[in-house]
């Protein structure tokens, strides 16, 4: 890998991890402001919340972190990353629990684990 390599590559990690703080941020505002003005129910505001979250994670990954165009191929890679960032947060936070660890633990597992695995597909995968 040259040093140029390197360069882009910690660039696209950075700005991958401003991302996802943004969008963090974006879907817990969106599921509280819908939890108290629109419907009180929190697995609705915060499905409402994800998908939003989602679309803007897309957009700005694509446009931002990734410096490439949106597109239908991409979109379509970016969900299955996606999908399968889910059921490893499902997956880590089962084990956790399976062997007997704090709930916290499970969470700051899912925490290091996912973002890592998706910004590796999609940097190896969905952007290529």
């Amino acid at each position: 890998m040259t040093v140029a390599d390197r360069s882009a590559l910690i660039r696209r990690g950075l700005r991958f991890a401003v991302t996802g703080l943004f969008v963090t941020a974006l879907h817990a505002l969106v599921a509280v402001l819908i939890i108290r003005f629109v419907s009180p129910r929190p697995p609705v505001a915060n499905g409402v919340a994800f998908a939003m979250a989602t679309v803007v994670s897309y957009a700005v990954n694509t446009a931002w972190s990734f410096s490439a165009r949106l597109h239908g191929k991409t979109l379509l890679r970016f969900m299955s990353v996606s999908a399968g960032g889910f059921l490893l947060a499902v997956f880590v936070a089962w084990s956790a629990q399976v062997a007997g660890l704090h709930y916290l633990l499970g969470v700051a597992a899912v925490a290091l684990t996912v973002p890592a695995f998706t910004f590796v597909l999609h940097n190896v995968w969905t952007y290529r």
